[in-house]
């Protein structure tokens, strides 16, 4: 398995919850590691992605509320979310991409994990 993805669960609106995503050698190693979320009938959407010099970017809707890291060590990495909303409700996914810039776009990430339910409620 080249990436999987840990943590989802229930919580209620205003919560916090700290998702993960395991990385093989091979796919922590790819230049950008991002994770996007699929609610139930919308396109999967962008979310957050890190480079590997650690530089970050975030989808409006979740900037300032969610932070993403990684831990080289553990070939793992973090989304953070804080302040959490019942439209946040989504299957999350990780995914590695070779591609420098920041990309947003899901065709631009050649790995993905299976994905983890967050499921916020009011």
């Amino acid at each position: 398995v080249q990436l999987q993805a840990s943590g989802g669960g229930l919580v209620q609106a205003g919560d916090s919850l700290r998702i993960s995503c395991a990385a093989s050698e091979r796919t922590f190693k790819m230049h950008t590691m991002g994770w996007f979320r699929q609610a139930p009938g919308k396109e999967r959407e962008f979310v957050a992605c890190i480079s590997w010099s650690s530089l970050t970017e975030y989808a409006d809707s979740v900037k300032g509320r969610f932070t993403i890291s990684r831990d080289i060590t553990k070939k793992t990495v973090f989304l953070q979310m804080d302040s959490l909303k019942p439209e946040d409700t989504a299957v999350y996914s990780c995914a590695a991409s070779p591609y420098m810039g920041s990309p947003r776009e899901t065709q631009k990430y050649d790995y993905w994990g299976q994905g983890t339910q967050v499921t916020v409620s009011s």
